[in-house]
């Protein structure tokens, strides 16, 4: 794989990152399966993992620590988030100084490491002010417990307002983003990337096949069954509505992206992440596979290159920076402000 520079980290890291999100409970419950999963990612290139304590409850981070003992812990940088809820202490969420402590030890015990190579939260914290996350953040990387800091679904509005707080105080600065990003999913093309970009941050985009809308199943004609995990069918059962309007625009842009991908001698898996990966803004796109076909199928996606002429028939289903079902977005959980209805009250 061509590496790529983090940001201004001096990190380098592959194009395509391996999520963890779908092992453990939330999707693939054998650990040594996931094991596999996770050692054929690293022997193919990747070098880069991303999970979070939120993942199966903690699960995730497990599974992750015992793939990398023995010897793999060294040559991957290791990414992990906190910040969502974490069991049902009302204190054990969120961007406080007091559960950020906690949650870095917890997350460092679950994997079984003495540091984390890049800590993200998950969600800014409302009720938290940025300053106090990031002095926390700052105390952990001088302990040496965190190498990086960064934040995942971030308005561009509060990239800025975290980079001043940073400098004004004094404190270690987000140097990554962690957007949704895919065909289906581009509103952070108007804003969020090009902020990145002028902060010289890196960028680890996440669901490039916007929720598995983007992996081919999801065609006219076929009925919509949602996701082979039955913990995120429940979880997500209004993404996957057949009735519902934004979904039935989804699968008129999906069924089109497929046509498209098939004329271009593509999988649709193929031309979603390649999508995501080449924008210039994108350090590294993440895949989360649940088995091993999945795995397969996205590492046939590096180093595939899109032409401008089929960029701008892309461009012609889905404009730059539209979200076809604007929920996709995730607003609702890190920017309520961007609603609809905050928009207008």
């Amino acid at each position: 794989m061509e590496y790529r520079p983090l940001g201004r980290t001096g990190v380098s890291v592959s194009p395509l990152c391996l999520g963890a999100m779908m092992f453990g409970a939330f999707g693939n419950p054998d650990h040594d399966d996931s094991i596999k999963i996770i050692h054929r990612a690293l022997d193919a290139g990747v070098n880069v993992i991303d999970t979070a304590d939120f993942y199966s409850g903690g699960e995730s981070e497990q599974i992750v620590g015992k793939a990398l003992a023995g010897g793999r812990r060294e040559n991957v940088v290791l990414a992990t988030k906190g910040g969502l809820p974490f069991g049902g202490d009302p204190n054990h969420r969120g961007t406080s100084r007091r559960w950020i402590t906690q949650a870095v030890d917890g997350s460092l015990r679950r994997l079984g490491t003495d540091w984390i190579d890049l800590y993200q939260i998950h969600r800014l914290d409302a009720a938290v002010d940025v300053d106090e996350t990031l002095g926390v953040l700052s105390d952990l990387v001088r302990a040496g417990k965190i190498r990086m800091i960064g934040a995942s679904t971030v308005a561009a509005s509060e990239i800025v307002e975290a980079q001043w707080t940073a400098e004004r105080r004094g404190r270690e600065r987000f140097r990554t983003e962690q957007p949704p990003y895919s065909l289906l999913t581009r509103a952070v093309e108007y804003d969020v990337l090009p902020t990145c970009r002028r902060y010289g941050m890196g960028v680890l985009a996440y669901s490039p096949l916007a929720g598995g809308w983007l992996t081919g199943r999801y065609r006219k004609g076929v009925e919509i069954a949602g996701p082979g995990s039955a913990a995120r069918r429940q979880r997500f059962a209004s993404a996957y509505d057949a009735t519902s309007p934004a979904n039935a625009a989804k699968l008129d842009a999906a069924d089109a992206l497929g046509a498209l991908a098939g004329e271009a001698g593509l999988t649709l898996v193929q031309l979603a992440i390649a999508f995501v990966t080449r924008h210039p803004a994108v350090t590294s796109t993440i895949v989360g596979p649940r088995t091993m076909e999945h795995l397969e199928s996205y590492l046939t996606a590096d180093g595939v290159d899109l032409p401008d002429d089929l960029l701008d028939r892309i461009d012609e289903i889905v404009p730059p920076g539209h979200t076809v079902n604007v929920a996709d977005n995730m607003w609702s959980t890190s920017t309520p402000a961007l609603d609809a209805a905050s928009r207008r009250r």
